[in-house]
């Protein structure tokens, strides 16, 4: 096994190389590698987020950040993560190597399995985020994770990938099957977008955010809740798994819930538009959906119906 360099930075970390080149997408988390300018761009991330988050964040986002017992001063182990967050809702972080095919990523919240990227920012790129970091993932997800309502959220969710699935397994023509399996996947991908990265919340002291992807982003925190020309709409199943999106700049368009019941009961109405075929055919456009994508879900075994 060749020596691996120090530093686990976005895009510049050796171990990650290796691991993706050896095919191991499930790793640990090999915290001794962490330079001191990694831990000095948790520092900074964490420092200056506190504002934002009392300002912007839902109420039980805040009650997270507080159970999980961060270290403002270090990037986090993810054991000791997992130690304060397993016992609220059976939910741990899983450390992976980079990109998670769909049916993969969703069958880890099926199983309360988060997974997580173990890379971390320049300190001098703090607002250019070319894919998730472990800021992005513990910081921005993981502590709406410790509600026990919205991580039953992210495992019905996760349970609809078994569904997309089932409903593939028995079409026998190849092209019938690959453009409604791209469907589905769109519509799940565009209502996780939408929910659980970018959504926001009605609460007693108004619009607040719980999707993480605003949650990790000093700049869109605020963007999102305060900016006049951005759309603020309440949530319709039918515009969100219609609805593009692009991740390279600041979104334009927000969707609104009541609470986290509203949330799973959105996420029951979705797989009953997929039972009923009303997600074979969704509005064309972003995201793009891959091989790797596609294969992750003609290759998995579907669990045995109850």
């Amino acid at each position: 096994m060749p020596e691996v360099a120090a530093g686990l930075t976005t895009t510049e970390a050796a171990f990650i190389e290796n691991a993706q080149r050896d095919g191991r997408m499930y790793i640990h988390q090999p915290y001794e590698l962490y330079s001191e300018e990694n831990h000095e761009s948790w520092r900074k991330l964490f420092s200056r987020m506190q504002a934002q988050w009392r300002q912007y964040a839902n109420p039980h986002f805040l009650k997270g950040i507080d159970s999980l017992c961060f270290d403002a001063s270090q990037v986090p182990r993810l054991e000791d993560v997992n130690r304060f967050l397993q016992p609220l809702t059976g939910f741990q972080a899983k450390a992976v190597s980079g990109y998670v095919p769909a049916f993969d990523f969703f069958d880890c919240l099926s199983r309360r399995e988060f997974p997580t990227t173990i890379t971390i920012r320049r300190s001098d790129r703090l607002d250019y985020l070319p894919e998730p970091d472990i800021f992005h993932d513990i910081a921005g997800h993981v502590p709406m994770h410790t509600d026990p309502k919205f991580a039953d959220v992210l495992v019905r969710f996760g349970n609809c990938a078994h569904t997309a699935k089932r409903l593939v397994a028995d079409i026998k023509d190849e092209k019938v099957r690959q453009q409604r399996l791209t469907s589905m996947i769109k519509a799940l991908a565009r209502f996780f977008w939408f929910t659980v990265e970018f959504g926001l919340m009605n609460t007693r002291d108004g619009v607040r955010a719980y999707g993480s992807g605003l949650l990790s982003s000093y700049g869109e925190l605020a963007y999102a809740l305060t900016e006049p020309r951005v759309q603020r709409y309440p949530i319709q199943m039918e515009w969100v798994v219609n609805q593009g999106f692009d991740y390279h700049h600041y979104q334009p368009l927000f969707f609104i819930v009541d609470s986290f019941e509203h949330l799973f009961q959105l996420v029951d109405e979705l797989e009953r538009w997929l039972a009923s075929g009303k997600l074979e055919n969704v509005a064309p456009g972003a995201p793009d959906i891959n091989d790797a994508d596609h294969n992750s879900f003609l290759r998995a075994e579907t669990p045995a119906q109850a």
